[in-house]
């Protein structure tokens, strides 16, 4: 089967955002390919967090959101980043064929570096540790959204630059094609932007239906809807969207009408949202809530996950050490005998 790798910062929970924007989609892709799925704590690294001491916590708590959503070990190979050292390494040699002036042409980076008095490198060098990311399992696919497609791009030209200089007779690295998913944009609760937990405007897909109910009643609706009479156009009004993930479609039509209408105010809406997001939530929120009592069991599915593709990144290193031209180890330095 084609192989697919995709990766996730740990932020934590998951909302409902990363559910529908790329996590059901692995879910879906787990079928039909050899997916490789990591939770990067490495490029999380490159951020500023208010506590960095939780990141394991923060870890442990993504893993157990993706297992809850449908992530099959038995299907797909889950783990951690920086489980498999072969990450950092096989980074650093590809640091050897990547031009520092594209990666300062990285849109990304010039937005992040903006403002910053001082620039982490690992700020600049990202896109290489993605690049690794993908070409250590010689990745055939990458599901990637708009705003990762440059960074793919980056990715392609990297094994394209190793593979002329390394090996030109027989490429070593696939150049990764990407996959266009269904992904979509889901925009937050203030109306505007995405859904991002920084800004605050997201619904945690392990959230009460207490919780749901309080973070919808005061979301932006249809500006057109100043007054309960007002009717609307639900096109333009981002619960309309939500309901067309979370409600059945017969509802998805009554909203519809309802709004255009003004037969329903903007507070019925929701709170029909409200009820039909927390039941499609529910299954999620059970397998979650048993995960979380027993975490040496999701530690050992992520342990297993990390040995399955470090013995896949192991042959692509040793390789490329054998190409590049490094000495090889002597055998008694990597015995296990003492």
């Amino acid at each position: 089967m084609p192989r697919i790798f995709s990766g996730i910062q740990p932020s934590g929970e998951l909302h409902i955002g990363n559910l529908l924007g790329a996590v059901q989609n692995w879910v879906n892709l787990q079928q039909e390919y050899d997916c490789l799925y990591a939770i990067v704590d490495l490029h999380a690294l490159t951020g500023v967090h208010e506590a960095r001491g939780d990141l394991h916590q923060r870890t442990r708590d993504m893993a157990i959101g993706l297992l809850a959503s449908g992530i099959d070990p038995e299907h797909a190979t889950l783990f951690v980043q920086s489980h498999v050292t072969e990450h950092s390494e096989l980074m650093w040699l590809l640091n050897a064929v990547t031009p520092v002036g594209e990666l300062e042409r990285m849109t990304q980076y010039k937005d992040k570096a903006a403002g910053l008095e001082s620039i982490p490198a690992g700020l600049l060098n990202y896109p290489i540790l993605m690049s690794a990311d993908i070409l250590l399992y010689r990745a055939d696919l990458v599901p990637v959204g708009e705003d990762q497609v440059q960074h793919l791009e980056l990715a392609r030209g990297i094994a394209r630059r190793w593979n002329a200089e390394y090996s030109p007779t027989e490429p070593f690295f696939p150049e990764p094609q990407p996959l266009l998913t269904k992904a979509k944009r889901i925009r937050g609760l203030d109306g505007e932007s995405k859904m991002s937990k920084s800004k605050g405007n997201t619904i945690g897909i392990l959230d009460s239906p207490e919780v749901i109910w309080q973070r919808l009643r005061p979301s932006v609706t249809d500006p057109a809807r100043v007054t309960r009479k007002d009717p609307g156009t639900p096109e333009i009004c981002g619960l309309y969207e939500l309901h067309q993930h979370f409600s059945p479609p017969d509802t998805v039509k009554e909203v519809a009408e309802k709004c255009r209408t003004a037969g329903w105010g903007c507070l019925d809406c929701k709170r029909v949202l409200a009820d039909n997001m927390a039941e499609t939530l529910a299954p999620i929120r059970t397998k979650a809530q048993e995960l979380t009592a027993a975490p040496e069991r999701v530690d050992d599915l992520l342990a297993k996950g990390a040995a399955k593709a470090r013995a896949q990144a192991r042959a692509t290193i040793d390789r490329a050490h054998e190409l590049i031209g490094l000495m090889p180890p002597h055998p008694a330095a990597t015995s296990t005998e003492t």
